[in-house]
């Protein structure tokens, strides 16, 4: 007689103590390195925010995949409203969840709530969904062979998280959730980049950034961005 795998349920943290934030936050800490992080405070003051209904047309969310009292899972993100874009901050996973299609679960969770926060906000569908990894992970490749996915020809920047850290260079993609686009206009990726960064990193003043003075610079006299060329897949 085969053993019934425990249930796991996904639910949206709301409140700032919830004993599952916690956990999640260790979660977290084992699936990123410090650099590439937010702080524990951060998701805190976000809660908080959102309790007090400070939030306007920005939305933070947390999910979480537990498996009676352990956080197995996480999605975070924000929805944008000034683009109306949501934005995927992290997702993560223990390694004993990980073929079971928890990460599918999750993202499309946050994903449906995004859609919420678009028809809440603009009275209108959510019009694509944007993202940050890293350049050597093998997913990327996976993400950009989707057809409503351009993973955009530019040098993105995480800013620091921290004090004398540097700022981490990631891929950049932009899901389209309305139409499929080959490019992305200059300067709407332009709002979207100073966006991403003031409201979401909390960045006081990205104009006097290096690393965003970098990226506007790596997007040079260019009207548009299009896809990001890989290197050819090396075979064995």
């Amino acid at each position: 007689m085969k053993t019934r795998r425990p249930t796991i349920r996904i639910r949206e943290i709301v409140e700032a103590d919830d004993p599952a934030l916690t956990r999640a936050y260790k979660l977290l800490s084992k699936s990123f390195l410090r650099h590439e992080r937010v702080s524990l405070d951060s998701w805190h003051a976000s809660l908080a925010e959102r309790s007090a209904g400070l939030l306007t047309d920005i939305a933070w969310h947390l999910f979480v995949a537990e498996q009676d009292e352990d956080v197995v899972g996480l999605a975070s993100g924000t929805y944008l409203g000034n683009v109306n874009l949501g934005v995927i901050g992290y997702l993560a996973m223990v390694p004993a969840v990980r073929a079971r299609g928890i990460g599918t679960r999750l993202r499309a969770r946050l994903r449906r709530q995004f859609e919420r926060d678009a028809r809440q906000t603009v009275d209108g569908p959510l019009a694509g969904v944007l993202g940050e990894v890293s350049v050597a992970n093998p997913w990327l490749r996976t993400l950009a062979s989707r057809e409503s996915v351009l993973v955009l020809d530019f040098q993105y920047y995480q800013p620091s998280l921290y004090d004398g850290d540097k700022p981490s260079p990631f891929a950049f993609y932009y899901e389209s959730l309305l139409r499929v686009r080959s490019r992305v206009p200059v300067a709407e990726l332009r709002r979207i980049l100073f966006t991403i960064w003031r409201r979401i990193y909390r960045v006081s003043r990205p104009l006097e950034d290096p690393a965003f003075l970098a990226m506007m610079h790596s997007l040079g006299s260019r009207r548009s961005i299009g896809p990001l060329k890989f290197k050819p897949a090396r075979t064995p």
